[in-house]
């Protein structure tokens, strides 16, 4: 398998939309191949603003075929969702 980088920015004015979503997203990242997710935060090291993603998969179509299953995608949260192929070189899983 390869590892991909999902990089997701929230529409503005989204941030409660995000809050009330976060509980059930937390849930699905708990049951899919993704080791590693976290908010992107604003400049007040605080609000979120968007999800970054590190996905375990064969081919980054079993990546777009896996994010419409994210609560946030399902509630259109996203402005936009970039996938970058990624080598985990640092502090591997393999290490």
């Amino acid at each position: 398998s390869m590892y991909f980088i999902v990089y997701a920015k929230d529409k503005p004015g989204h941030t409660q939309l995000r809050i009330e979503t976060r509980p059930d997203h937390v849930t699905w990242l708990k049951k899919s191949p993704v080791p590693v997710a976290g908010p992107l935060l604003a400049a007040d090291n605080e609000t979120m603003i968007g999800s970054m993603l590190i996905v375990e998969a064969d081919s980054r179509a079993d990546v777009e075929a896996l994010l419409p299953n994210d609560p946030y995608a399902i509630v259109d949260l996203f402005e936009s969702v970039e996938i970058h192929p990624w080598k985990w070189a640092i502090g591997s899983p393999a290490a």
